[in-house]
């Protein structure tokens, strides 16, 4: 199957990219939702898989809205205002959900699994419900995707650095024609082969919205809702690499003369996130001294800290992953 956007010069005009954080909410669920996911990102879902089953998130709003396969909400995708919108932004965007919006989307998803009894209740009342989808959204988040974001988001920012060499050194056809083998410029028009669904220019508004995804491979996704521009999610450059362990090595020598070899440490340690448990049990500290070297790295922007119920999870930052990137030789 293959379908067509059409460009006139004033869709051109008005293409762009952006980092959607709920792009990567929209495409990471469904890929934990899969019996087998792919190898690329086995290293992440063993980590966040069993957080999700805990907190019941296999089972709530997020798996009525995001089916495994074939269509999914609409309105979990609002248009980013600008190209690094936050999430709080799209958030209170998907609260706003025009209740057409949300009936469209619902008589979507009944077609492939019926009337469930969240979707009964996003039906009868959208606002109360989408606050619920909303609230679930953020726990999923806060599990899932923010003790990985510095990394994720560095990832989709290289990607988009990249494209905007592309179109200055090359033009947007080569551009277009290069996001994935799923996609092609011809003659003023984008094609999209072997889609089980379609984007026309009929169905949505003008422009283009490209948005790289680490979790949409080895697919393109579409959103195609009128008068907005249609969205064409599409797998980011390097995502091969982004869950390969990242050991400090030589550089947490340097790190250590400065901060403390037991904060260089504990730096080393988190290139996987992990509670202070977790951290004083590998790094033979006390839990109360792993927790006040932790305080000290958080005030100074060197990791973050996310709610995993009744624990935190610390991660590092990307200035710290960037303190033990070995400084190649002149």
């Amino acid at each position: 199957m293959e379908s067509g956007l059409t460009f006139s010069a004033t869709d051109l005009a008005q293409t762009r990219f952006a980092v959607s954080p709920m792009w990567e909410v929209v495409t990471s669920f469904r890929l934990l939702q899969e019996s087998d996911e792919p190898p690329l990102h086995r290293r992440w879902a063993a980590q966040v898989r069993p957080r999700l089953l805990h907190a019941g998130l296999d089972r709530g709003w997020l798996a009525a809205l995001i089916p495994g396969h074939g269509y999914l909400a609409d309105l979990l995708n609002p248009t980013p205002a600008g190209p690094f919108p936050e999430l709080s932004a799209e958030l209170e965007a998907i609260r706003r959900s025009s209740p057409e919006q949300v009936r469209t989307d619902i008589a979507m998803l009944r077609l492939k699994s019926g009337m469930s009894p969240r979707l009964r209740l996003l039906h009868e009342d959208p606002e109360a419900a989408l606050e619920k989808v909303a609230a679930e959204i953020e726990t999923y988040w806060e599990l899932a995707l923010a003790p990985y974001w510095a990394r994720i988001r560095q990832l989709l920012e290289a990607d988009l650095f990249h494209r905007a060499r592309q179109v200055a050194e090359h033009g947007a056809a080569h551009l277009l024609n290069e996001l994935h083998d799923s996609v092609r410029w011809d003659e003023g028009t984008l094609h999209l082969v072997r889609r089980h669904c379609s984007l026309t220019r009929d169905q949505a508004g003008s422009g283009l919205l490209l948005v790289p995804s680490a979790f949409a491979w080895p697919r393109v996704l579409t959103r195609s809702v009128a008068p907005e521009p249609p969205q064409l999610a599409y797998p980011a450059r390097g995502i091969g690499n982004l869950w390969e362990p990242r050991t400090a090595g030589p550089a947490a020598d340097a790190v250590a003369a400065v901060l403390g070899r037991s904060r260089a440490h504990l730096l080393a340690e988190l290139d996987i996130p992990a509670s202070t448990t977790q951290l004083a049990r590998n790094s033979g500290l006390s839990a109360a001294g792993v927790s006040q070297h932790l305080t000290a790295l958080r005030n100074a922007g060197l990791v973050t800290a996310h709610r995993n119920g009744r624990s935190v999870l610390y991660a590092r930052t990307a200035v710290a992953d960037a303190l033990l990137t070995p400084v190649p030789a002149p």
